[in-house]
């Protein structure tokens, strides 16, 4: 390129970051400017014909009109997809060595669900049985008493309710609290694997550059205590296929949970009420103040 275009190209990103000099909030400002800078950058970049320009502004229009603004959030998952959502989550959520490790939110939380006992089935579909407790604590090693852990999976078919209209309301969805001693405990069915939706513009990014759809099996969790920070995590199942290519790049070793077999007449099984064999899952969440 010869140099007086090349000038003439730089010289346009500099009159259209100058432009929002005057934004009175500085954030703003920042932001904007920053944004001019490598949007530009990755333009000159790349190259795009105008064919390929107007073909981007279509797929994220179309990303837009796949989210109707209750499960699918299209936009998230675009997010997720490519590691944003990650980078953002480890930006804001830099914590004691010790506090459990943060993971992306998803796009399939729905707010206000059932507050259930301690130990109480969450299942209301078929699948094999599952009990997952521990205790939450600080990062002191402290009970924390009263900790609210709102958690949601998919059924068994791999679909979140509100997702999948045969599944009941609130079905593997609750609000547990953990106990004077902070222990928690939570009957469901085990977690298994599932993709991500594929019929939306995600979908074919991911085809177009040979990318599998698929999420590894975990459970999520959104854990409050007073006076110290929310943690949105999973916990993913050992042995699962997916840990190391996982389609939204959540896994973290720490958060990778095994589960053992426990038979119906154990006194964990009488304890909860199970009535047949099931898995067992043990894990401790720690807090860090906020």
């Amino acid at each position: 390129m010869n140099t007086a275009i090349q000038n003439a190209e730089t010289a346009l990103t500099d009159t259209v970051v100058a432009a929002f000099a005057r934004t009175p909030d500085p954030r703003l400002r920042q932001l904007m400017q920053s944004l001019v800078r490598h949007l530009h950058a990755f333009v000159a970049d790349v190259e795009p014909s105008e064919a390929e320009w107007m073909a981007a502004i279509r797929y994220l229009t179309e990303t837009g009109q796949m989210c109707d603004g209750a499960v699918r959030q299209e936009f998230i998952l675009l997010s997720d997809t490519l590691g944003v959502s990650m980078l953002v989550d480890a930006i804001n959520h830099r914590k004691p060595d010790q506090a459990t490790e943060s993971t992306v939110f998803g796009p399939f939380y729905i707010a206000g669900m059932p507050e259930r006992a301690a130990g109480e089935n969450m299942a209301l579909t078929p699948g094999e049985p599952a009990l997952v407790h521990g205790h939450v604590r600080d990062t002191e090693g402290r009970p924390l008493a009263g900790a609210l852990l709102d958690v949601w999976q998919t059924a068994a078919n791999g679909m979140y309710s509100g997702q999948d209209p045969a599944q009941p309301h609130g079905n593997l969805r609750g609000r547990y609290r953990s106990g004077e001693d902070g222990s928690f405990a939570i009957r469901t069915i085990l977690p298994v694997s599932y993709p991500i939706p594929g019929d939306g513009p995600v979908g074919r990014m991911m085809a177009a550059t040979g990318r599998h759809i698929y999420r590894p099996a975990h459970l999520h969790f959104m854990i409050d205590a007073p006076g110290h920070q929310q943690l949105v995590t999973h916990l993913f199942n050992a042995g699962d296929p997916y840990l190391a290519s996982d389609a939204v790049f959540g896994v973290k070793p720490a958060l990778v949970l095994e589960y053992s077999r426990q038979s119906a007449d154990s006194p964990l099984a009488r304890q909860h009420g199970f009535d047949t064999d099931f898995h067992e899952g043990r894990y401790d969440f720690v807090l860090s103040r906020a």
